[in-house]
């Protein structure tokens, strides 16, 4: 009988992606670590919100998280 292998999950690309239920993947935006005070409140607070991974890019990802994360 022939061994099955699994892939397998890349632990850094799960720590920061999450599926959404629909299958999109969240991520958190960038710029939000330092030189805050040259940005606008409207750009903070944008930037707190959750981005979302480009449908080109899904192919990559779903390779290093085969399984969901």
């Amino acid at each position: 009988m022939a061994k099955k292998y699994k892939m397998k999950t890349n632990k850094s690309a799960a720590k920061r992606f999450s599926f959404t239920a629909t299958g999109k993947l969240k991520r958190k935006k960038s710029g939000l670590r330092h030189f805050m005070r040259r940005k606008s409140a409207a750009s903070k607070r944008n930037l707190r919100k959750a981005g979302y991974v480009r449908a080109t890019e899904m192919d990559r990802m779903n390779a290093l998280m085969p399984y969901g994360g």
